[in-house]
């Protein structure tokens, strides 16, 4: 007799806008992962947010909202913007009219999504960057990020991808804080140009979190990126051809990119799911 396994189902906002990415893939990769693992059915569907104006109801167990080009500025009021906001407010509301712990929502914000919900949230200034970010980085954890539920086993600091023309800085305090809410974990400290450390991670309220760098990110994926002429061009440009060497190096070593690949999201996924 076979044994008849738990399911959840996961919906998955691509916010890719139709581009060629890695991110998708390694999002699915992980959740499929997750399930095996914990010996769980995943039901996972895709919703073209930017194309489509599609938008996931509220009969899944969590939400992970992806990464993607453009301003997270400039698409305040257009059709899929004011509907990805409108969703993000029927979650929250569900959760608020939820008193069973365990019935509430998870949503996973990445890059691109975790700008749109630091604008729509207003825990900090969203503004372009004088440069493009990208490459493997430490991130740095603030005290209330050495207690994430995202975060556990990661060393401090631990390495990630980032990949953005976008930032958050000048974190509200005070609006964090009525939210129940922290800032989890700021980029690394480049005392050689007078530019204020961007948030890298944070926790908008108990159900809903995010992350400024890309935690889905994979080898793979990483070494195509960092071998394409206009990426290769980009690190080098604004860090040197020595760094771009030691960002394609990091991508061996287990202790990095690939220890939060195979951290962040899994965590997400049990504190969002174990529950259930």
């Amino acid at each position: 007799m076979n044994e008849v396994l738990d399911e959840k189902r996961i919906a998955i906002l691509d916010l890719y806008n139709g581009e060629p990415n890695e991110g998708m893939r390694c999002i699915k990769d992980l959740v499929a992962a997750w399930g095996i693992k914990h010996n769980t059915k995943i039901n996972m569907q895709v919703f073209n947010v930017r194309q489509n104006n599609a938008i996931p109801n509220l009969n899944f167990d969590a939400y992970i909202s992806s990464g993607g080009p453009g301003s997270p500025l400039e698409s305040e009021g257009s059709d899929w913007d004011n509907t990805y906001i409108h969703w993000l407010r029927s979650v929250e509301q569900f959760n608020n009219n939820t008193q069973e712990r365990h019935k509430k929502k998870h949503i996973l914000f990445i890059c691109h999504s975790f700008q749109l919900a630091c604008r729509h949230y207003k825990v900090g200034t969203v503004c372009e960057r004088k440069s493009t970010s990208f490459g493997v980085f430490p991130v740095h954890m603030l005290p209330e990020g050495k207690h994430e539920p995202i975060f556990n086993g990661l060393h401090d600091p631990f390495y990630a991808v980032d990949s953005r023309d976008f930032q958050v800085i000048k974190p509200n305090h005070e609006q964090i804080k009525k939210m129940g809410g922290a800032f989890l974990a700021i980029e690394k400290e480049r005392p050689h140009v007078p530019y204020e450390r961007a948030l890298m991670a944070v926790r908008f309220n108990d159900c809903f979190v995010g992350t400024q760098f890309h935690p889905e990110a994979d080898a793979v994926g990483m070494q195509m990126y960092l071998q394409r002429a206009d990426k290769k061009k980009a690190v080098i440009d604004e860090h040197g051809e020595a760094k771009w060497e030691s960002m394609v190096a990091q991508l061996q070593d287990p202790d990095k990119i690939m220890y939060t690949y195979n951290h962040i999201i899994p965590n997400f996924l049990s504190f969002a799911l174990k529950n259930h």
